[in-house]
């Protein structure tokens, strides 16, 4: 073990090291300037249990009735070998075969095995389809792909992943929110987007591992769900070139998580310190004390992401940065609210580097007084 991961088993304390999976892989992208997540993530300390411990726990995730009804579909689109499946993709990616050749890899020799050896047989099945080989697949269902993160190897699991005999694969994602009158809520398309872009880039690292081109990876990816309100599976082709970068860009700043290390008090630990029952005999005031160690960057954007969004929150309360993105980058150098509103009410003078905000939020007070006063009227 390196230095680094030392460091990372110290901070994580005792127990395993919670793995990654295409979810958490995508919620990284969310907000890939916050150093407190980056330091937890790459530890693999568990942020869910960490959060409830501390009694800030997460509100968010799917529920039993949703994943329920996600298997549903998907079962629904994949019977009858994949039947329906084809006919969409024939008509998405314009596939002329006669024949389609389906591999189930979600299990092996008919049971399901170590991740280990599905990873294999599914490297070995795609590589053998990339090569063009005589009687290769056309349709890999639940193949396994692995992608490096922070030094550990993430297993993930695309819904299917299609080969067309021109040359190229897609990934297909299968979702049960509903597409109603050709439109779609933009925030699950968006985390669609980039959880596929997670497979693609997976893929193309097995791919490339093996002497093929990644390229034949398509960044088009296919987005399969329900039509209107119905079950009628029906499917979009997405282009994820975007996510793509900003997914290299976030794991790329995880491969350098050193620099970030060596600004960090060096007793930093998220250990539980469990007695011999398993209960925590470190007190949530300590771990507390030990989140507020590394600097967070909240955004309201992370109470869909973030298992620890609603302590960072709390934390947050007063600062300019709860309010969003977007007024954080307007209100540059102006940290907190209290702040900002004196310098709009011309009760404070701002500061050197506060001058642009300042004029932006005393214009933003004339208007609101103007406009208070035509009210009033």
């Amino acid at each position: 073990m390196t230095n680094v991961g030392q460091r990372l088993a110290a901070i994580r304390g005792g127990g395993v090291a919670s793995r990654h999976n295409a979810r958490t892989i995508a919620a990284l992208t969310t907000n890939p300037g916050c150093a407190r997540r980056e330091v937890l993530d790459c530890a693999g300390v568990d942020k869910q249990r960490l959060a409830a411990y501390i009694d800030y726990p997460a509100r968010f995730g799917q529920s039993q009735f949703a994943i329920t009804r996600g298997n549903t579909f998907e079962a629904q689109v994949k019977a009858n070998g994949c039947a329906e499946l084809l006919r969409l993709l024939r008509e998405r990616l314009d596939l002329e075969i006669p024949e389609v050749s389906y591999d189930d890899l979600e299990s092996v020799a008919g049971h399901n095995k170590s991740q280990d050896l599905r990873y294999a047989r599914s490297r070995a099945l795609l590589t053998r389809a990339a090569a063009q080989a005589e009687g290769a697949g056309t349709l890999f269902d639940h193949p396994l792909l692995r992608l490096e993160v922070a030094g550990q190897q993430a297993y993930l699991e695309p819904d299917l992943i299609a080969f067309q005999h021109d040359g190229q694969f897609h990934v297909v994602e299968i979702k049960s929110f509903a597409v109603i009158d050709g439109q779609a809520d933009s925030g699950k398309v968006a985390a669609a987007a980039i959880q596929a872009a997670v497979y693609v880039l997976a893929m193309r690292e097995l791919l490339g591992e093996a002497g093929h081109d990644p390229e034949i990876v398509s960044h088009d990816v296919v987005l399969v769900c329900p039509r209107d309100f119905s079950n009628q599976p029906m499917a979009v082709r997405i282009d994820v070139r975007k996510q793509l970068a900003v997914l290299r860009r976030q794991l790329s700043r995880m491969t350098r998580i050193d620099a970030l290390l060596a600004d960090l008090p060096a007793t930093l630990s998220f250990d539980f310190a469990p007695d011999g029952n398993g209960v925590p005999t470190r007190s949530p005031a300590a771990l507390v004390a030990a989140l507020e160690a590394v600097e967070a960057r909240y955004a309201p954007e992370c109470l869909a992401s973030c298992e620890l969004a609603y302590f960072c929150r709390h934390e947050a309360r007063g600062c300019t940065a709860a309010l969003g993105k977007s007024a954080r980058e307007e209100m540059g150098g102006i940290e907190r609210v209290e702040t900002a509103l004196a310098i709009a009410r011309n009760q404070l003078a701002p500061a050197e580097d506060q001058q642009e905000a300042a004029q932006l939020l005393r214009a933003a007070a004339r208007l609101r007084a103007e406009l208070m006063s035509g009210v009033a009227g």
